[in-house]
């Protein structure tokens, strides 16, 4: 047990002078009659308890205030030690927002199942910087590397298909990725790279990306989503919309030359359950310990001392007003 407000404790020694302070008004308010000799009062019995039970409002009340005192004090239990161990890297995603990420092999598209997997991903790494850059034709930043996975989580919620220039410029996004991350402290540098295409725009070659990623020392995973031959896509008519059947084309060797060079891992996609697997399984992986230290845990006990104070205060209140009441 520990107090918080200790120096509060020294208000204990004002209970010293209340105590001295009574006994000297008990002394004083003693009624004497003298008399000759007592002895005619010798058979008037024992004394009665109430003699005694008359000072157990005074008992009552300093206890009271010495518990009041101990709650100002602030009295915190440390009995539960804790060794703690934290993990965190720095990790980048990398999301593919071409209109291609509608198809719909997984469920509800392709885009809102990715979205959805890695909320659960961020959510299940508190300790990360975790950032969100989207291509298609052309690449940006949607939110830099953070802690604050709330703000992350909602900027990845506002991604879709069509926010930029169509395409699928993988060599881009990555670089643009490689540039966020590259000055990180952390000793661990991810790049999780998810697309469904092959890349067929932007000014940098994948796998010039991925040098450049290898040069700073960073990871990349890469992620291939989409079933395998053909899949259904919307497309909207003058009738509604309307569903065919796309080849699924997703340039493997690429995916699996940009992880290779990095020193990742290369993942394929068809549904919903793999794609979890997929992110599970990399979150086993890029797991490093940046600090561990050990700590107590505080948890505050005033609770019992003020139920303890009360309860006092009431006894005290009912023996004045009952058992032990003077009458004038």
């Amino acid at each position: 047990m520990v107090f918080a407000n200790s120096t509060y404790l020294y208000l204990l020694l004002l209970l010293i002078p209340l105590i001295g302070w009574y006994i000297w008004k008990l002394r004083k308010s003693q009624a004497s009659l003298q008399v000759s000799s007592s002895q005619a009062f010798d058979a008037a019995g024992t004394t009665s308890y109430k003699v005694w039970l008359r000072h157990l409002p005074f008992v009552l009340r300093m206890a009271a205030i010495a518990l009041l005192i101990i709650v100002l004090a602030r009295p915190q239990s440390t009995d539960n030690w804790q060794n703690s161990s934290k993990e965190g890297i720095d990790i980048m995603m990398t999301v593919d927002v071409s209109t291609s990420m509608l198809a719909e092999d997984l469920k509800p598209n392709r885009l809102e199942a990715a979205k959805d997997v890695a909320a659960s991903f961020i959510n299940g790494r508190p300790n990360d910087n975790i950032g969100l850059v989207v291509f298609s034709g052309e690449s940006f930043t949607q939110c830099p590397l953070t802690t604050d996975h709330a703000v992350l989580l909602n900027l990845f919620k506002d991604i879709r298909c069509g926010m930029i220039e169509d395409g699928t410029a993988i060599g881009l996004g990555l670089a643009n990725a490689v540039s966020r991350i590259k000055d990180s402290q952390s000793k661990s540098k991810v790049i999780i790279l998810l697309t469904d295409g092959s890349n067929n725009m932007g000014e940098i070659a994948p796998v010039t990306a991925a040098e450049i990623a290898q040069a700073f020392g960073i990871r990349v995973y890469t992620i291939g989503v989409g079933t395998k031959g053909m899949a259904p896509y919307p497309f909207q008519t003058a009738f509604g919309i309307q569903y065919q059947n796309i080849p699924v084309d997703i340039d493997e060797n690429i995916l699996k030359q940009i992880a290779t060079t990095t020193g990742g891992q290369y993942f394929r996609a068809t549904d919903n359950a793999s794609l979890k697997d997929i992110y599970s399984e990399i979150d086993q992986l890029e797991k490093t310990k940046i600090s561990v230290q050990e700590f107590s845990k505080k948890e505050e006990e005033y609770k019992n001392w003020a139920l303890l104070l009360f309860a006092l205060l009431l006894v005290e209140i009912v023996l004045k007003n009952s058992l032990l009441r003077n009458i004038p």
